[in-house]
This record gives C-alpha cells, structure tokens and sequence, in this order.
C-alpha cells in the first residue's frame, strides 16, 4: 500500500511507519514536530527510519498544510497526530486540545472526503470511556470522559462517524487502550518507570496502585491498526491488550524483572479513570485483531531497550 502517517515522529507513529515498512509499502510521514516532550526524542524516533526506501518525511502542520495533494494518491491514511495527555489537558492549555486533537482531525477528514481516499484509520482513545459503565467495555457502552482530553478524543471520533455517515468516509476510529512498549513518551507510567529505576530516583505514583489498566503492547497497535486498514470494515472498535493489570502488579512485575523502584505514593489526579479493560470481541470478528504480547513480555523488551540505550523497532 502507499500509505500517509500523520504524527510519524511520535512513539506510535515511528512503529507505525517501521511495521508498514516491513510489510512492503511506501509510507509517506508528517509531523510537525511540538514541544510537548522533548523534540530530540522525536528525531531519535525517526532516525531510523529515513533515509530507507519506500519512506519520505515532511515537517508540516496539519492545521495549515495543503492535505489535498498529500493524500492524493495514498491507498491508506493514518491519523495518528494529536495534543496528547490526561494531566496537562486542563486549564489553558485546553485551546491546544481543540486545535490539534479536534480541528486538525476536521481538516484529516475534509480532505479524505475531496481526495476520495480509500481508507482512513484515526486513533481514537479509551479515554473517551472515562469510568465505563462496565467492564470489559464494549463500543456500544455510554461514553463519559472524565478529562479535557477525553473530551476532545469524543469529539474527534464523532467527527469522524459523522464524514463516515455523511460523506461515506471510509474511516475507521481504534480506542487504544493503554499503549506501551520502547519509545513510550516521557509522560507515561511505564517509561517514568524505566526511568526512574535506572536512575534510581523514586516513581512517584499516583494513587493507591490499584487502579488498573488494559495495557497494550505498541506491536499489537500498529498490527491492527494495518489489519484495520486492509479491511472493508468502518466503525469504531477498541484494540486492548487482552489482560487487566493494576500498577502494584506492574510495580511487581519490574522488580522480577530486575528493574526495582522505590515508590512514593501522592494522591491521585483529576482526569485519571480507576479502571479500563476491553472488549476486544468487535476488532477481532471486524479485521482478525488478535494481541500476541503480554504486559511481562512487553516490559521485558521495555527493560531491555532501557539498558542498552536504543529502542527496539516494531516489526
């Protein structure tokens, strides 16, 4: 396929264009390339990635890049670029949400529909479930996001069902659950994890550690999100890890693997749901979506691309 990745530099995207690579096809990223952690890391993700065949990069802004032409002639787009976060989504910085999470998708999905793209997968977010009804969580569950990010994820994939039933953009919207493995941001729990163990500084934890969450393995992700790609199926399905883990377990799971951290424990934040687990029954029947990697696996690899100081590629 001639594929488009939006949010290329990012941990996800970089495993993207890698996996899409290793399966024969041209990838075509952008990223405009933002503060919110720092953008040498960014590079770092891309690094391997240029200069190889079949992949070009181009530094541009979805809010104001001509997306027409850079869709024009791709048999996929993956919309993987956004503001993300839970805990910084609050306060002022929520205008940046809007812009990059809800207008830039607006923007995706104008030009899918004058493009007459193929196949259009966004990355959707369990975020959007904030405290589920019940669990496992299906699709069809009442969606309460229970912080400003949640909210703009909602919105984004409402938009997206919208063009879908309006304009017949094939697009299909993946809630990640929880994604982990090498290159994870700076921000999330298990990469402060890492961090923390190997610096031997103490991993502020938030919360009791027993909130839990259906991690996911970055190679399961991006196996789906291709899978979903190849499919004729539209419509919103979730992509979990297929097990619930608490962080105490996590915590636990580290030390037997040799990376022990000394925690301090704060209260928890605004914004952070107790609990997600999938329902990943619809992805499974939709486009064959079956996760392979669990979380003591995908902390393994994590552990090890720590010590030797690179990240291990998707493949």
């Amino acid at each position: 396929m001639r594929a488009v990745v939006t949010g290329a530099a990012g941990f996800i995207g970089s495993h993207l264009c890698a996996h899409l690579l290793s399966h024969g096809d041209d990838v075509r990223g952008v990223d405009v390339v933002t503060d919110f952690y720092d953008p040498a890391r960014k590079w770092e993700n891309l690094s391997p990635l240029l200069g190889r065949d079949r992949f070009t990069f181009r530094q541009d802004d979805l809010l104001t890049a001509p997306l027409e032409p850079l869709f024009a002639d791709a048999d996929a787009v993956y919309h993987l670029a956004g503001q993300p976060g839970v805990r910084s989504s609050w306060g002022a910085d929520f205008a940046l949400y809007v812009e990059r999470n809800i207008l830039a998708t607006q923007r995706v999905l104008e030009a899918a529909r004058d493009s007459g793209l193929p196949r259009l997968v966004n990355a959707s977010s369990s975020s959007v479930y904030g405290n589920a009804e019940t669990y496992p969580t299906r699709e069809t569950a009442r969606p309460g996001p229970v912080s400003p990010y949640g909210v703009t994820k909602l919105a984004a994939e409402h938009l997206c069902e919208t063009y879908r039933t309006a304009f017949a953009v094939p697009v299909v919207s993946l809630r990640l659950f929880s994604v982990y493995g090498p290159r994870q941001r700076p921000d999330m729990a298990f990469s402060r994890l890492l961090t923390a163990a190997f610096t031997r500084r103490p991993f502020v934890l938030y919360g009791d550690g027993e909130q839990s969450r259906d991690f996911t393995y970055v190679t399961d992700v991006v196996t789906a999100m291709r899978q979903a790609a190849l499919s004729s199926w539209s419509g919103v399905a979730n992509v979990g890890g297929g097990s619930e883990v608490t962080m105490n377990q996590v915590v636990g799971l580290l030390r037997l693997l040799g990376a022990s951290v000394q925690v301090v424990r704060v209260p928890g934040r605004p914004g952070d749901a107790r609990r997600t687990a999938a329902d990943i029954a619809l992805a499974r029947e939709a486009f064959g979506y079956r996760p392979t990697t669990g979380v003591r696996d995908g902390l393994a690899a994590m552990v090890a691309a720590a010590r030797v100081g690179r990240p291990v590629p998707a493949v």
